[in-house]
């Protein structure tokens, strides 16, 4: 007994030095000990940055240190040095980014240096990107499962490879989760529903209920790609941290252009040009995610000829693909009201319905008191009142005014949890579009949810079933609360709902009109960068040498219920492809 007290005390003082420090992301330096490959991008001029040569010459510059570009950069510098330039500072240092606790405020901070860098789409749906070393998965729920054995076949890649490449990833940063009650309350309700057999703790993707693996530790602590690249040499791999790329240079001298570099500016503004080495291996690889990779594809001038003209940019590669076909897999919540205190709990629970609906669940962060008396800005996720204010009328007297109604509200009014219904593989598609040559700018993302009538009718089925999930018995007792009609269940959820389509009034009387009111975003948007349109089967950008891509942006779908494992275990998979590829299959390759 004594010992597990103090290990509750030694956890406190953890947490309690960790939230004590400076949330500015890259302050901090006790994570140079374990990483010491890890540099602020201004100290790319000192010699000790460049392993390679006097020039600063690199085997591979990775763009992007995310889910796909920390693991792609621990394994090609095994053999080869590789630059990783990511433009966020590091999570380990950041109390929002480390614990499971602080989840939504991570999301809900707006500020320039944030870890998340919010968008809001042409549709009127808040979305976030990664601005942090480790990208979305330094900043999502945290839930890891594997892709569905469909997907693998679907794109190509060798099945053997990409079982070796999963365990690598897993064995570092996955964790089985702690299963919450209301996580059981839920598969319990789940199955009651009939989303059947329970398939039990697994990675694998597997039609019914199962709970999958975490990156959240037992005691809450995130572990993100980012703790990916202790796995690299440290001699041959170098991480700069609030390097923004420009960007891509090409010498265009010959019949195809080829890259040749990097343009990337540091901390400080000032301007640094990373050059590949001179070999006909070497190459630049975007990794920069479904926004920043087709984003920063034109304005290095490979798009559509007439949009980069449009903003005086050079034009190196005519493509017209480049940002089209991009898709975010729509979201609709049903909230749970409880008249007991819940625990917070992110995704653990899954049910993977075969008619292209996931079902998932989070429970417990609208009860904290910070989250409901810290003003969070127009991102806060509990309470939704600004969006009830049409756009032209949100003046500043309007804003202070939802601050404060914010402020005053009972923390008892948000006891619960919600629901989640995800549309699988939508038929809905969109697009990306430049509106400057500001790579710090968001671009225009339109994503057309439920602009496909098939889409609006899974949705309606998920809704549904989620209604029956929380009308099940298993949650009525687990809540304490009197079961509720779906009118009742669906009004409190439109209250609660926060994006900037206007609301109707039979939201709560045809779940069509409520599915396309109250579509909210999961975070698993993809495409822009197609294979077959943008990229080769081996993700080379077509048309061009020494250029390829290694991120969501070339998937036609996402991969399982959510896809980090996948995207983790594409940078993996990608990497040993790529030393196959140049070295052969040499022994522990």
């Amino acid at each position: 007994m004594a010992s597990v007290c103090a290990i509750k005390f030694l956890l406190c003082l953890v947490l309690w030095l960790c939230n004590s420090l400076h949330p500015c992301q890259g302050k901090q330096k006790w994570h140079e000990n374990i990483y010491p490959f890890i540099r602020n991008a201004s100290s790319f001029s000192s010699p000790s940055i460049s392993t390679t040569s006097s020039n600063n010459a690199y085997d591979y510059i990775i763009v992007g240190g995310g889910t796909a570009g920390c693991p792609l950069g621990a394994t090609l510098s095994q053999n080869f040095s590789v630059l990783v330039l990511e433009r966020g500072g590091v999570p380990f240092t950041n109390p929002n980014v480390s614990f499971l606790e602080n989840f939504h405020i991570t999301l809900a901070d707006i500020s320039p240096t944030s870890a998340s860098q919010y968008f809001i789409s042409t549709d009127g749906v808040y979305n976030s990107r990664a601005r942090v070393l480790g990208g979305g998965s330094s900043i999502n729920a945290g839930f890891y499962t594997r892709a569905n054995p469909s997907f693998i076949k679907k794109v190509g890649w060798d099945a053997k490879l990409v079982n070796q490449s999963y365990p690598w990833v897993e064995k570092q940063i996955v964790h089985r989760p702690t299963f919450s009650a209301y996580q059981r309350a839920v598969r319990d309700s789940l199955l009651d529903s009939g989303v059947s057999p329970y398939n039990g703790f697994t990675y694998d993707h597997i039609y019914g209920t199962k709970v999958g693996g975490t990156i959240f530790d037992r005691f809450g602590r995130r572990h993100t790609a980012a703790e990916l690249l202790a796995s690299g040499n440290r001699d041959k791999l170098t991480v700069l941290i609030y390097a923004t790329v420009q960007k891509i240079v090409f010498d265009t001298r010959g019949k195809r252009p080829k890259a040749v570099g990097v343009i990337f500016k540091d901390e400080n503004g000032k301007q640094h040009e990373a050059m590949l080495a001179n070999d006909g291996h070497s190459e630049v690889i975007m990794s920069s995610g479904a926004i920043g990779t087709p984003q920063l594809l034109m304005l290095s001038g490979i798009g559509p000829k007439e949009e980069l003209q449009k903003f005086n940019i050079s034009v190196v590669l005519d493509n017209p693909f480049v940002g089209k076909g991009m898709v975010d897999n729509p979201m609709n919540t049903m909230y749970v009201p409880s008249n007991r205190s819940i625990q917070q709990s992110l995704i653990e629970t899954v049910g993977i319905t075969k008619m292209g609906v996931y079902i998932e669940a989070s429970s417990g962060f609208s009860q904290s008191n910070d989250s409901i008396h810290c003003h969070h800005g127009i991102m806060s996720a509990e309470i939704g009142q600004l969006s009830t204010i049409p756009p032209k009328q949100r003046s500043h007297e309007a804003i202070q005014a939802y601050i404060k109604n914010k402020r005053d509200i009972p923390i008892e009014a948000f006891k619960g949890g919600f629901i989640l219904s995800k549309v699988a593989n939508p038929w809905s598609v969109g697009e990306l579009r430049l509106i400057n040559t500001n790579v710090n700018d968001n671009p225009a993302v339109t994503f057309n949810y439920y602009n496909h009538p098939y889409d609006l009718k899974r949705c309606v089925e998920g809704i549904r079933l989620a209604i029956k999930v929380v009308q099940s018995p298993n949650f009525t007792n687990y809540t304490l609360c009197d079961r509720k009609t779906t009118e009742k269940l669906l009004n409190l959820t439109v209250k609660a709902n926060v994006n900037f389509i206007p609301k109707h009034p039979n939201d709560t009387k045809s779940i069509k009109q409520f599915c396309k009111d109250t579509v909210i975003t999961i975070w698993h948007y993809h495409g822009g960068c197609h294979v077959g349109k943008v990229v080769s089967p081996d993700h080379k950008v077509l048309g061009v040498d020494r250029l390829r891509v290694v991120d969501g942006s070339t998937f036609n779908e996402s991969p399982g219920t959510n896809p980090q494992a996948t995207v983790m275990m594409m940078g993996r998979y990608m990497g040993l492809k790529i030393l196959r590829d140049r070295l052969g299959k040499l022994d522990g390759i």
